[in-house]
């Protein structure tokens, strides 16, 4: 009986515990919503027949990029002005999240984007910080503190202002001075890269710097008994335009991943050497 109400004990101790979590995660961890979206990544894309998805860390980044919010089935790919892009054939899913009324969140920018909500949503804030692409750092900390960048020609000036707040508003306001001055270059600058693509994990970055250049992230990853990992991928693009799940051109949604081959996507081919990863 003793043994029984022990074990009674540290089931209400912990079953509180959990249930806290998963609302702390719940509620702030997409703030830019208003209410909740009706799909999410996780259930509107189920792995390819013969893989199954990895085991990631509950709360981690990999876990708040399979649960993202999307739009419903069937929306379109919409510019940042507010026309629909013109090819949409590319997207198998649009995800709830704002595009901005500027031409800021383009390619890099989106992964940005994603990473930036992630760690406000985790309180990490020491990782609210990204290359210009000059090599000056802009930290979401020195925002919130009232410092304000001057920029002539590649030339960053930092003044101090009036502190603002650390609320998701003003979030917002900091990413697009980044997306202003930050792109695939400086984004590049900031990532590692990974030698072998089997390896591949989700938040990785497919990347080429340059003008033009582009950028993509990978959101989920599934194995097969061979050990080969299926991807999924999303992107924004230029113009900027919603952040959208990518559609595979040889079929389907995943992305198998082989050693030495190219990754083709609707809009870009990338190179197994373009994987990168986030410096830990």
């Amino acid at each position: 009986m003793r043994i029984i109400a022990a074990i009674g004990l540290v089931v209400a101790l912990i079953l509180p515990a959990m249930a806290r979590a998963e609302t702390q995660f719940a509620l702030p961890g997409y703030a830019w919503l208003i209410g909740q979206s009706a799909r999410n990544l996780h259930d509107a894309f189920a792995p390819p027949f013969g893989f199954t998805r990895t085991t990631v860390p509950y709360l981690g980044f990999a876990y708040w990029l399979r649960y993202l919010p999307l739009k419903p089935d069937g929306a379109a790919v919409v510019l940042f002005d507010g026309r629909e892009r013109a090819y949409q054939g590319g997207a198998a899913a649009i995800f709830d999240i704002d595009v901005g009324q500027r031409d800021l969140q383009q390619c890099a920018d989106a992964v940005i984007r994603l990473r930036a909500e992630w760690a406000y949503a985790a309180r990490k804030f020491n990782a609210l910080s990204f290359l210009f692409t000059s090599g000056d750092r802009a930290r979401f900390s020195d925002w919130v503190d009232g410092k304000t960048a001057q920029v002539s020609g590649n030339r960053v000036r930092w003044i101090s202002t009036k502190p603002r707040g650390n609320d998701h508003a003003s979030l917002r306001q900091w990413l697009d001075l980044v997306f202003t001055y930050a792109g695939s270059l400086s984004l590049q600058r900031e990532l590692k890269p990974v030698a072998d693509v089997t390896t591949v994990q989700a938040g990785d970055v497919l990347i080429q710097g340059g003008s033009p250049g582009h950028a993509l992230i990978v959101l989920d990853v599934a194995h097969d008994e061979r050990n080969r990992p299926a991807v999924l991928l999303a992107q924004s693009f230029m113009p900027a335009q919603s952040i959208h799940v990518l559609r595979n051109p040889s079929g389907g949604n995943w992305f198998v991943l082989s050693p030495g081959a190219d990754i083709v996507t609707p809009d870009w081919r990338f190179l197994p050497g373009d994987l990168r990863r986030v410096a830990a």
